[in-house]
């Protein structure tokens, strides 16, 4: 609440939902491949840092397809582009935001096999 341009929540989530169908479209050579599903959640965490803007986002995608090849990048570009969109959507309320960690935390599936970040 209180974003000039709209929730900022719910902006990203669709943001970062495009970015991910539109990975092979923004990284070269990431070929196209056949989503089956997309998922972007937001959770805004109050109090987690001090200052006039102590809050943040954490951001989580999941993303699913129909054959051998993996998501991931177009899992990262979903987190990316949600990430970036509520910065763009914040910057006229704080200078200080940063955008960090970033990362695969699991994957099953495809020709590498499952595993998980312990």
């Amino acid at each position: 609440d209180g974003i000039k341009k709209g929730n900022v929540l719910s902006v990203a989530q669709v943001a970062g939902i495009m970015g991910a169908k539109s990975c092979s479209q923004i990284i070269p050579l990431c070929h196209p491949i056949n989503i089956s599903k997309v998922s972007v959640k937001l959770d805004l965490a109050e109090n987690a840092y001090e200052g006039p803007l102590c809050c943040s986002v954490n951001i989580e995608a999941q993303v699913k397809c129909k054959g051998e090849t993996g998501v991931e990048m177009e899992a990262l570009s979903a987190v990316s582009i949600a990430a970036l969109t509520v910065f763009d959507m914040c910057k006229a309320v704080s200078k200080n935001m940063r955008i960090e960690g970033i990362r695969v935390v699991e994957k099953t599936g495809g020709k590498s096999g499952n595993w998980k970040i312990e």
